[in-house]
C-alpha cells in the first residue's frame, strides 16, 4: 500500500500550513498512529509567536533556515534553528514563546506534533546540535523511542532526514521493527518514487510493506517517519490529538 498525500491537504491561510496526515487515509483519526500533526511554517523575520500552551504533545522543532529565540516555562532560553533542533515534551502543561530573529531571512522548517505514549508525562525540553545542516545521500536518525537517542519519544516513533542530491537514488531504510507504517515527506525539492509517483514540496506518501525507491529530480530535503499504529498512544493531546 502506497498512498500519496497532496499539498492541497494542508490547511491554514497564514504563514503556518497544517497537515493532519490521517485525514487523507482515514475517516476516524486525523493522525496516523503517533504522527498527530505536521506544521510547515514559513515565518518572516522579526516576528514574535507569543507565549502559548501545549498539553500532552511532543513537539519536534526542525527549522532549516532562520533562527528564533526560544523561551519556555521550564526556564530555558536558547537560539534554535538550522543545526540546533529542539524537542519539547509538553506532558501535563508547558508554555513557550518564539522570537524570529534576523532582518531578511524567512524561518522555514517543520514543527512535528508526536503523540505521547501516556497522558500527563513530566514536561521536558531537549536540544540537539547536529554535526552538519544536511546529511547528503544518507539517512540520519533524528529521534526514536530508544534511550540511546538524544531525542527520545515516549511513543513508538522514529524520524530520519536526508538531503538527496539531484540525480541520486536511495531506498527507504529497512523498517526499525515489523508492522510499522511509514510516511515520507518532501520538505524541499522534488523526487520520483518507484518511477511512478512524483512528489514535490509539501507532499508525502504513506506506505507499509512496500519497497520504495526514491530518485531526486532536483536536490531534495526529505523527512522519513515510522510509527507503530498498534502501540499504546494518547490521542487527546492539545495539538497532536485526534481532531474528529
Amino acid at each position: 500500500m502506497i498512498q500519496k498525500i497532496n499539498s492541497s491537504m494542508f490547511i491554514g491561510h497564514g504563514p503556518i500550513k497544517v497537515l493532519y496526515p490521517g485525514s487523507a487515509v482515514s475517516n476516524t483519526d486525523t493522525g496516523i498512529g503517533s504522527i498527530g500533526r505536521i506544521d510547515h511554517p514559513e515565518i518572516n523575520s522579526n516576528t514574535v509567536i507569543k507565549m502559548h500552551p501545549h498539553i500532552n504533545d511532543e513537539i519536534l522543532s526542525y527549522f532549516r533556515t532562520g533562527e528564533a529565540e526560544h523561551s519556555d516555562s521550564e526556564g530555558f532560553v536558547k537560539i534554535i534553528g538550522r543545526k540546533t533542533l529542539m524537542l519539547m515534551k509538553a506532558g501535563r502543561s508547558f508554555f513557550h514563546e518564539e522570537k524570529i530573529m534576523g532582518q531578511q531571512e524567512t524561518m522555514e522548517g517543520l514543527q512535528i506534533f508526536i503523540r505521547p505514549q501516556k497522558k500527563d508525562l513530566d514536561p521536558e525540553v531537549v536540544f540537539l546540535e547536529l554535526d552538519s545542516l544536511h546529511s547528503e545521500n544518507s539517512w540520519r536518525l533524528i529521534g526514536s523511542p530508544n534511550p540511546e537517542t538524544k531525542f527520545q519519544f515516549s511513543s513508538q516513533t522514529w524520524i530520519y532526514d536526508m538531503k538527496l542530491l539531484s540525480g541520486s537514488t536511495s531506498e527507504v531504510l529497512e523498517f526499525p521493527k515489523k508492522n510499522l507504517t511509514a510516511l515520507l515527506y518532501v520538505f524541499q525539492g522534488s523526487v520520483q518514487v518507484n518511477d511512478i509517483i512524483a512528489l514535490n514540496k509539501k507532499e508525502c506518501i504513506v506506505f507499509k510493506d512496500e519497497p520504495v525507491l526514491i530518485k531526486a529530480s532536483e536536490d531534495a530535503e526529505l523527512v522519513l517517519f515510522f510509527t507503530d499504529e498498534q502501540a499504546e498512544i494518547y490521542k487527546d493531546g492539545m495539538y497532536s490529538g485526534n481532531q474528529i
